[in-house]
């Protein structure tokens, strides 16, 4: 139904209009109290599903990937759709606006997305109001959360570790895990942080403080799929050196080869099924050369339970949907899940 009737619907509107109404449409349907609907219709449970991570117990595999929810504004409602964890953001200490509209286009013959957002959100302060809405540590009712974080547009990148400091230490009590977004193509500069250099330090100066906590909070690193092989190995002695905890592979591309869509020219980041192989590429190279010695979420052109199938054969322990998520519907996720289930 979503495929036939509901998307061809939605895909006739400009795409963040209608990303805007699908939050206000989900938020009443819930009001409404059809919570308990939805859940029945896409939540899959099983305990051969769940999965330890990070001293985190997932009640799936199956996540959402920041960006959808940047705000925390649905990650209730999103949970009952049968995912296992959503994250939200990328949140920045202050509110900006983000890039200059449009900013966000759909590929339809590629079944992608190009985004230009430029981190719009309105500023860690008003997503932690909103998360302490979530019930308290242990209730079977809270829904796993992990916070992206990342810096103001306006923060040179020699002060950007003041901007991910602030959202750690505002976020930590509200968050299950921390992933650091250096890897946007949206923020002028932001990718130069991925240089070996930066990043440990930056990494490092989280880690310090993350441990000095009473219980710490895992951290992981998101990455982008440009990256070389050279790059890669760079990520694999930072994590090792830091200790975070893991990386989620991949952010979106700056690539746009194979492409047949007209929107392919604007500029931003490519999400969907061109993706796939790439984003499984680098988790297969991650995986294998760092001896499996750090977990890895996997995320990038996920739109049917065979491509997260090959995610998780590749070396990723989770995965996470988004563009996926708006080609193909919630059901996504519950065949995703399924499928696992199968393999188990």
């Amino acid at each position: 139904m979503y495929k036939t009737i509901i998307r061809p619907v939605f895909f006739s509107f400009d795409p963040e209009k209608i990303h805007h109404f699908t939050f206000s449409l989900l938020q009443f349907c819930h009001k409404l109290g059809l919570g308990g609907i939805f859940r029945s219709i896409y939540k899959v449970e099983d305990k051969k599903l769940e999965r330890e991570l990070f001293g985190l117990k997932f009640p799936n595999p199956v996540g959402l990937a920041a960006g959808f929810d940047k705000d925390a504004k649905l990650y209730k409602e999103l949970s009952n759709l049968g995912f296992g964890f959503i994250e939200i953001g990328t949140v920045t200490p202050k509110p900006q606006a983000g890039n200059e509209k449009p900013r966000l286009f759909r590929l339809k013959e590629d079944s992608a997305v190009i985004n230009r957002m430029g981190f719009n959100n309105g500023g860690v302060a008003e997503a932690v109001e909103r998360l302490k809405q979530n019930p308290a540590l242990g209730d079977k009712r809270r829904v796993l959360i992990g916070g992206n974080i990342g810096k103001n547009k306006v923060t040179p990148n020699e002060e950007a570790v003041n901007d991910y400091i602030i959202c750690f230490d505002s976020l930590f009590n509200y968050v299950d895990y921390f992933v650091v977004n250096v890897s946007s193509p949206n923020t002028p500069n932001l990718r130069a942080l991925q240089e070996k250099k930066p990043l440990t330090d930056l990494l490092q100066t989280l880690q310090d403080r993350n441990n000095k906590k009473e219980k710490r909070k895992p951290i992981l690193l998101k990455i982008a799929p440009d990256l070389t092989d050279e790059q890669l190995t760079d990520i694999i002695d930072i994590v090792n050196t830091t200790k975070i905890d893991g990386v989620i592979a991949t952010n979106t591309t700056i690539s746009r080869d194979g492409l047949t869509s007209e929107n392919k020219i604007e500029m931003g980041g490519l999400s969907g099924k061109p993706l796939n192989t790439r984003a499984t590429e680098v988790i297969r190279y991650l995986s294998e050369k760092s001896n499996k010695s750090f977990p890895i979420i996997g995320v990038g052109g996920i739109h049917s339970a065979e491509d997260a199938l090959e995610k998780l054969e590749a070396g990723a322990s989770l995965v996470q949907l988004y563009t996926g998520f708006i080609y193909e519907g919630p059901g996504l996720i519950k065949r995703i899940n399924k499928a696992i289930l199968k393999r188990t």
